[in-house]
């Protein structure tokens, strides 16, 4: 199974890091105010990065990366 780290912008020009084994569900979880508490108050959000990953794992080591990177680091990706 494939999973895939993303970036979502918000509606208040904020990003948003997840991962996932469905990329096209998730975003339509986070539009749907069901995916996240930072999102459902910052709808809709739009999808401006992913990445596969091989695994679960994986996804989430690169997940805790990224949340921790500068907001212009994350916009360089």
């Amino acid at each position: 199974m494939e999973y895939f780290v993303y970036i979502l912008r918000c509606s208040d020009d904020s990003y948003y890091v997840g991962s996932t084994n469905n990329l096209e569900r998730r975003v339509s979880e986070h539009n749907a105010g069901t995916a996240a508490q930072w999102t459902s108050h910052r709808k809709p959000v739009s999808l401006v990065y992913s990445e596969k990953q091989k695994d679960l794992l994986g996804a989430r080591k690169r997940e805790m990366q990224i949340k921790h990177w500068s907001r212009i680091k994350k916009e360089m990706l």
